[in-house]
């Protein structure tokens, strides 16, 4: 049993610094072991007491009758170092650091953290400022948290790591008054040691944990999260996850449009997404979504049907899978006429969805029936059951009459309970029928049941050769040498002279032949149409006087006088995409969106974090390409000639090369535009942005 599983799993506890009044914080832990039934040794410490809740008291670590699996300190951060490392010495698994005033509190505190770091040695650490932890499978309380003070806990599959201490009493009081089952709750908050992955991975190996549900205010290490997760999503262990701090505020000022872009919480998005995590959109959706997932259903599509007896909750209900892409078909003729059989009369809707059987909240015979022949229809993948007033009357009747049609299918069922009833709402979830007081609860349910069952890994990019960069020079590449940088891993690029005066710009113009884009060319101006550098649509006949009026107009907005530019051939007849690379303390991200002088308006676009090694997969290449809102422009909107998006895919897979080849070298890397053309001709990168340590 290693180091965290017997945290999990303790036979002994030794609570350093324990009050023998259990109303205090420091007699709380001794107090909830014993209430709950710890079959294991317990061990107060204090030189103050002989006796602590009719156990023996021991006056210091080094008295103890043996070596505990877990320490609970309840020390201030002055003094806490100190137990920790008698912990450690005596060959202790664990501690487990309650006390505040560490990183939290700025300098002094982090040099107070880096004590405890230092004493612990090869000892783990749970905390500091953590409120412990609960193991609701076997009744084990690690914690002196007032927001445990409960008789019963309602244990389940669902286990909870946070890194705030405070939302798990606030989840586990929500969760219990609905009927919700936890199995582990963990606090891992300044996480000086244990973090969210390293639970991740204890919670993949406990068979009482079927979901995994994540707060989340930072992920610290994003490669060993990112395992983690891949972990538990190959063991079939979904993970929600809800991370605060969404907003885009704090985003940083880039050189690139790319880094305006992407933003951290962009960034969140896509390890959560290529990770195999289902990200919680609201804190409801934190509980919500794992009770779903917790039955073990799967969701195969997207067609839902509607049970209900009200018709304006059934309505509520419809509206919100609408919004967010689910169908809600009328029934097929066979289950329509199978309905029909269960009810006479004119006051049922059986041929629409929502499908109203009036008397269903009445007649539990009825609801069977009803919901057997839905959860049999072939029309559709899963089944909404709207529960009204009705069912106040007779809610075990209710509830009894669902959970005997589970059996008959694999098909998500859910519920919306319409009036504000908790009773019924625990009741239903309790039954295996996960109830909602909201009907986008019912949506937000769904999505996520999809998400877990559509998710693949991402395939890895095949192995391709290195590319030789010896010659490459630091900081910022101008336009030209950021292109032959592209092209050296397979991006094409538009074909262009690099000139000075007007005469060269003149002949490079007929040699290109036709109407060229007119550049200047300068490492230390990036966005050149800002300053008037950038000319398009010009006649060899008018390139030379050009040339001239646009160095002046640069002059006049740069306070710089350009020397050298970039006669380029125009390419028409493409759609216009930005590609480019971004890097946050998460990782490297490939943006792809919409692309030139609109890019930052219109903001169409989507991220893929880079593997650990290699670039990205050819088939994660072509699914960013159709996430994106101007995807039919490149699929041949309203007759339009189909784009090269097998060129586009290569470009992709071509940059991402690159990006993973250069690492932490490359600073910024950016094309925009990448010009897509039709079929068969390609794709071609217009401009190019390059940053270098």
């Amino acid at each position: 049993m290693n180091a965290i599983n017997r945290l999990l799993q303790p036979r002994s506890v030794a609570v350093i610094g324990a009050s023998a009044d259990p109303s205090k914080t420091a007699g709380r832990p001794v107090s909830y072991l014993s209430k709950h039934g710890f079959g294991g040794a317990i061990y107060p410490v204090n030189p103050k007491a002989t006796e602590i809740g009719g156990l023996k008291c021991y006056p210091d670590i080094a008295s103890l009758p043996e070596t505990p699996d877990v320490g609970i300190v309840l020390l201030g951060a002055e003094r806490a170092h100190v137990a920790v490392r008698e912990l450690a010495a005596r060959g202790c698994a664990a501690a487990i650091v309650l006390a505040s005033g560490y990183t939290e509190t700025g300098e002094q505190g982090a040099r107070r953290q880096q004590q405890l770091v230092e004493a612990a040695g090869a000892m783990r650490i749970l905390g500091p400022n953590t409120i412990g932890l609960v193991n609701l499978t076997d009744n084990i309380v690690l914690s002196a948290s007032g927001a445990l003070e409960m008789d019963h806990f309602p244990a389940g599959s669902i286990g909870v790591v946070s890194q705030s201490g405070g939302i798990l009493g606030s989840l586990l009081s929500r969760a219990a008054a609905r009927g919700i089952g936890l199995s582990k709750l963990v606090s891992t908050s300044n996480e000086v040691d244990l973090e969210l992955a390293d639970f991740i991975d204890a919670l993949v190996d406990d068979e009482a944990t079927k979901v995994i549900a994540l707060y989340v205010e930072a992920v610290r290490h994003p490669e060993k999260f990112r395992a983690a997760a891949l972990r538990a999503a190959r063991a079939g262990k979904p993970v929600v996850a809800f991370k605060i701090g969404r907003s885009e505020a704090g985003a940083k000022a880039a050189v690139s449009h790319t880094g305006a872009l992407a933003g951290a919480d962009r960034m969140y998005d896509a390890l959560f997404r290529q990770a195999g995590v289902i990200r919680a959109q609201s804190f409801a959706d934190l509980l919500d979504i794992p009770a779903a997932l917790a039955t073990g259903r799967k969701l195969r599509g997207r067609r839902v049907a509607i049970l209900t007896s009200t018709g304006g909750a059934g309505t509520l209900v419809s509206d919100s899978l609408g919004v967010a892409g689910f169908d809600t078909p009328a029934p097929d003729a066979d289950t329509a006429a199978a309905l029909r059989a269960l009810q006479d009369g004119d006051h049922a809707a059986l041929d629409r969805n929502p499908i109203d059987v009036t008397l269903a909240g009445l007649q539990p015979e009825l609801l069977r029936a009803a919901i057997k022949a839905l959860l049999a229809s072939p029309s559709y993948d899963a089944l909404a059951i709207v529960v009204g007033a009705s069912a106040l009357a007779m809610p075990e009747l209710m509830a009894n009459a669902i959970r005997d049609c589970l059996p008959l299918s694999d098909k998500p069922v859910v519920a919306y309970v319409s009036p504000h009833a908790p009773e019924v709402q625990a009741l239903l979830t309790q039954r295996g029928v996960p109830a909602f007081s909201a009907a986008e609860s019912c949506t937000a349910a769904f999505a996520g049941m999809l998400q877990a069952t559509q998710w693949k890994e991402p395939a890895p990019d095949a192995a391709a050769p290195a590319v030789d960069l010896a010659d490459l020079p630091a900081g910022s590449l101008d336009e030209a040498q950021a292109k032959q940088l592209f092209a050296r891993f397979g991006v094409p690029c538009a074909r262009e002279t690099v000139v000075q005066t007007p005469a060269e710009a003149e002949r490079a113009a007929r040699e290109l032949g036709g109407r060229v884009v007119l550049k200047i060319l300068s490492r230390d101006i990036t966005h050149k149409s800002d300053v008037g550098g950038v000319a398009v649509n010009v006649t060899p006949d008018q390139i030379a006087a050009r040339l001239a009026s646009m160095a002046d107009e640069v002059e006049g907005k740069a306070r710089v006088r350009p020397t050298r530019f970039i006669v380029q051939e125009m390419v028409t007849g493409g759609t216009e995409l930005i590609l480019g690379m971004h890097r946050d303390p998460l990782g490297t991200a490939i943006l792809l969106g919409m692309g030139g002088v609109t890019a930052e308006l219109f903001k169409d676009t989507t991220l893929r974090m880079l593997p650990s090694q290699g670039g990205l997969g050819r088939e994660e290449a072509l699914s960013m390409a159709k996430e994106l809102r101007t995807w039919p422009l490149l699929d041949g909107f309203r007759g339009c000639p189909k784009a090269d998006v097998d060129a586009l895919v290569d470009a992709i897979v071509a940059f991402s090369r690159m990006a993973a080849q250069l690492g932490d070298r490359l600073v910024e890397a950016e094309i925009n535009p990448v010009f897509v053309l039709p079929q068969g001709r390609g794709v071609r990168a217009a401009d190019g942005v390059v940053v270098l340590r």
